[in-house]
């Protein structure tokens, strides 16, 4: 089985091959269109990037929307995630963003989860979704040279950020991990899938 990934993000595409590969599910990039990502929920902007690459190809694509939601600012970024320090900035900028509205925010408030939804939409029109969170908490610093986005600052069990941790220890634990193992269980109950 292969799908089309619905992403311009190379990390993403490079997580969903490692995660998905072992099992027995292989992925494609293709040249997409950008989306405007106007859904309100994570699983809303998911469908609108996988049908956007399922009608570009022809092939059956699958999508996630991906974001941190923080307790103490009630939820944001979120969905805002990508955009949170504006268009075009890097996580860098982000990450700098983030660490500015929590400086205030003492060690037992900074709870924190990301959220992944994933979904595939097939040529016929069906579509198969997952969703799954990932908690911890947001770190005083970055930390580790690993991952993308709001990892360095993510801390999970063991005290470890998510940038601290090797690619396959993450996966282990990780909301996108968890989203595509529950979605790859999916997909073998549908069936039927044709290749890139």
């Amino acid at each position: 089985m292969e799908f089309v990934i619905g992403t311009h993000n190379p990390n993403k595409i490079k997580e969903f091959g490692r995660i998905l590969r072992p099992l027995g599910i292989g992925v494609c990039s293709a040249s997409l269109p950008e989306v405007e990502e106007t859904g309100e929920t994570f699983a809303e902007n998911a469908f609108l990037k996988a049908s956007s690459a399922c009608r570009e190809t022809g092939k059956p694509a699958v999508a996630d929307d991906s974001g941190l939601a923080v307790d103490a600012l009630n939820g944001a970024p979120g969905i805002f995630s990508a955009r949170y320090a504006g268009e075009g900035a890097t996580s860098v900028e982000r990450n700098a963003k983030l660490l500015c509205a929590m400086q205030d925010v003492p060690a037992g408030r900074r709870a924190a989860k990301f959220v992944c939804a994933i979904c595939c939409v097939f040529p016929n029109g069906d579509a198969v979704t997952a969703q799954a969170e990932c908690a911890g908490s947001i770190a005083f610093a970055p930390r580790g040279g690993g991952g993308f986005g709001y990892d360095p600052l993510f801390l999970v069990g063991g005290g470890k950020t998510f940038a601290e941790l090797t690619g396959e220890e993450k996966d282990k634990i990780s909301h996108r991990g968890r989203a595509l193992r529950a979605f790859a269980e999916k997909i073998k109950r549908y069936g039927g899938v044709s290749s890139c």
